[in-house]
């Protein structure tokens, strides 16, 4: 058994034997089935990898290990996108008239959740600062099922203390689930810091080549058991090309990694020195407010950064006059992506949910790819001269 995710990620299960190197893709939406009696203990399973598309697949299956592996969890469910996972896990982590403390900066359509859907069906919420280390206790309720963090957050970088927040909210009877797209699980392990249920993203890191759209959910075998009760119900079933192309994208997520950590702290320091730049956010920084936590709980620092320009129309210059990173949303693949968060990715956000979130109009977010550094340093260089 692999003790390193560097090998993991290659090598998810012991290999022996004549067969594929390259597991195949199980392209069938259903199963022949031996008899009767087989089917109906299939319907009776929690699961199942060869019955129903919707229930499981063996390719699905496989990186659903993986990620649980790599997470250090003991199962996984994989969904047809991130948000899939994200809805899947919070559905099932809080029923009519129970409450939920987020952390004020999260990606956008996880805020939408909270605000514009969930409270129709009797859920409140209620928003905290992460840099307050009492915001979190003060924002709990009698009837607070569950806790849910970003970290590093969406697009601000802004780092929570994970084993805080999860000491805080076991305390108090609640559960604690951390979206960990931006970190990947090579750069931080939630569940190892107290968490108890970790979603993705796998369009991001884990994917890793921007073509392709999956989520997941890491956790406990239970909790998992009942996500996927849920998840069997509203049906955001990952294909099992998918699949294949997130596992194919896993095996150099180590590789791509390493990479991306690099350059996207020479970036970011790059542009601490740059005139027009009034405020570079990355953890790995030393002028990062949470820098000292971002060392105790990561292993390195992800791709992901932001800086502020001097307005609205400043940032969109930069990010329309960039030749080697390219204009576009989503984050975590080969190449460099920059976008305008205010105006694209929380664009949907009200000015007032904006403003708690911390993204100002001048804000440009740079998902830092594997090209030489250089090269991005001349294109930005240029890009800020526009």
């Amino acid at each position: 058994m692999a003790e390193h995710p560097e090998t993991l990620v290659v090598h998810p299960r012991p290999a022996t034997g004549h067969a594929p190197v390259v597991p195949p893709i199980h392209q069938s939406a259903t199963w022949r089935l031996d008899d009767a009696k087989q089917g109906a203990d299939f319907a009776q399973q929690s699961g199942p990898a060869e019955f129903y598309h919707r229930w499981g697949n063996p390719t699905t299956r496989l990186l659903e290990e993986t990620l649980a592996q790599l997470e250090g969890g003991e199962a996984a469910l994989c969904t047809a996108s991130g948000m899939g996972a994200i809805s899947t896990a919070i559905l099932t982590a809080v029923q009519g008239q129970h409450h939920i403390a987020a952390q004020r900066t999260l990606y956008s359509a996880t805020s939408e959740m909270l605000t514009d859907m969930l409270p129709a069906f009797g859920v409140r919420h209620a928003f905290w600062n992460p840099a307050d280390p009492g915001a979190l206790k003060a924002a709990l309720e009698r009837d607070t099922k569950l806790v849910y963090i970003e970290t590093p957050a969406n697009p601000t970088l802004e780092v929570t203390d994970i084993a805080h927040v999860a000491k805080v909210a076991h305390e108090a009877g609640a559960m604690v689930v951390c979206d960990n797209t931006f970190a990947t699980p090579l750069n931080q392990q939630p569940l190892a810091l107290g968490c108890d249920a970790v979603v993705h993203s796998m369009t991001k890191g884990l994917g890793g080549h921007s073509d392709v759209s999956g989520g997941a959910i890491v956790g406990t075998r239970a909790f998992i058991e009942r996500c996927w009760h849920n998840f069997k119900i509203l049906g955001p079933s990952l294909s099992p090309h998918d699949a294949f192309l997130v596992q194919r994208g896993v095996k150099t997520l180590a590789l791509r990694v390493q990479r991306q950590n690099e350059n996207a702290l020479a970036l970011a320091r790059w542009l601490e020195g740059q005139p027009a730049v009034r405020r570079v956010n990355h953890p790995g920084l030393a002028a990062h407010p949470q820098h000292a936590l971002a060392r105790r709980q990561m292993r390195g620092f992800g791709c992901m950064l932001s800086f502020e320009l001097g307005g609205k129309e400043q940032a969109r210059r930069f990010v329309e006059a960039v030749r080697v990173a390219t204009l576009a949303v989503s984050l975590g693949g080969v190449e460099t992506l920059v976008q305008h968060p205010a105006s694209m990715t929380h664009g949907p956000l009200s000015d007032a949910d904006r403003a708690r979130s911390g993204i100002g109009e001048g804000l440009v977010r740079v998902s830092v790819g594997i090209e030489h550094v250089e090269d991005l340093q001349r294109d930005f260089a240029q890009a800020l001269r526009a």
